[in-house]
């Protein structure tokens, strides 16, 4: 059963010692660890900082050994792994580094076989799946890499039929869902699963609309693909890329994407922004739109659809509207950290669920 509308709030955190865009995020037990990124100047960063949620405060960490920007971050019981990501001068990264949580200190780890950026990450079990990214010849890989911390081992597994980076991946029971993503400037409609019990890819019906900076989510087994940039094509009237507020959902169950809904779309055409499943359904928070004029700008709006009504409904603004936040999930919160306002942002809020009364 999916939260009513006025079960959702916002809590704003204390802001980010460091401004940035493109950091990583990963939370373990009460701490919210935010890793490399860029700041004003568009350099990677070696900045590492953890919030303590309970006491609200903020405390520098060590460097990351390697700065970085865009890199995959995960917590591995008393561990953050960071993967990949661009450095200070924008090659992709091939290193993999693992902080200590209890120690205190940074660890350089087996690396991945290729410097890679855009990877995305899921972990199962203790072992971390690395998909995709783009190399340092700018082109989209393929590559799909499980880690096993204990081993200090990357291992090839079978590679993902359509090669892309910065993909959206969902793990649902034993499959590894993987959309969106882009190989260079365009956006890839592929849809594929990766089998992790039988190591073999199946290829799904593409995602309907080509689309860019779209936003993807996964709830009760449903993927929703979200907004975005629509490009210009042969039989449409508009010249430029323009916002849309597309709704398209794909039922494994149907095997097939639902037909399209003019009731389902957003409430509002965006796109760079954070789509997730909190309460039971799918929220969007925040990117950028232009309501309908010629200048874009970050949006504060948010809204929430609920699969058992099909519809949208608004949720409670951001504090601080954004796009191009980095997002990280926790039990009954949805943490957005950074991105940009007007320029990089050090703002932490987290949408959550009220406690019931």
């Amino acid at each position: 059963m999916a939260a009513g509308a006025g079960a959702f709030a916002w809590v704003t955190f204390p802001s980010m010692p460091t401004r940035r865009v493109y950091c990583s995020a990963a939370h373990r037990d009460g701490q919210l660890f935010v890793l490399g990124g860029c700041g004003g100047g568009g350099r990677a960063l070696g900045t590492a900082e953890v919030l303590d949620l309970p006491a609200q405060r903020w405390t520098t960490l060590p460097p990351l050994p390697t700065p970085r920007a865009g890199a995959a971050a995960l917590a591995l019981g008393k561990q953050i792994l960071v993967v990949g990501g661009v450095d200070a001068t924008q090659s992709p990264l091939a290193s993999v580094e693992v902080y200590h949580v209890d120690e205190g200190k940074w660890e350089k780890k087996a690396a991945l076989a290729q410097p890679s950026m855009g990877i995305s990450a899921v972990q199962r079990d203790g072992a971390v799946y690395a998909l995709g990214g783009m190399g340092a010849d700018t082109s989209p890989q393929a590559l799909v890499r499980v880690y096993e911390p204990a081993k200090d081992h990357w291992q090839p597994l079978p590679s993902m039929p359509t090669p892309c980076y910065g993909a959206s991946a969902f793990l649902q029971g034993n499959k590894i869902f993987v959309l969106g993503g882009r190989q260079g400037k365009l956006p890839v409609t592929a849809f594929e699963a990766f089998d992790l019990e039988t190591r073999s890819w199946t290829r799904y019906p593409s995602v309907p609309s080509r689309r860019a900076f779209a936003a993807c989510a996964m709830a009760d087994g449903v993927v929703f693909s979200l907004g975005g940039l629509q490009q210009p094509g042969p039989h449409n009237f508009y010249s430029r890329p323009h916002f849309v507020n597309t709704v398209e959902m794909f039922d494994p169950a149907q095997g097939a994407w639902r037909k399209p809904n003019r009731t389902i779309r957003m409430r509002e055409k965006r796109a760079d922004f954070v789509a997730s499943c909190l309460g039971g359904r799918v929220v969007a928070v925040g990117g950028l739109g232009n309501a309908g004029g010629n200048q874009s700008y970050p949006l504060d709006s948010v809204e929430g659809f609920s699969p058992s009504q099909k519809k949208w409904e608004p949720l409670p603004p951001m504090p601080t509207g954004r796009c191009s936040c980095s997002s990280c999930p926790a039990p009954g919160l949805l943490f957005l950290i950074g991105g940009v306002a007007q320029g990089p942002s050090s703002a932490v809020e987290a949408l959550c669920l009220r406690e019931a009364p």
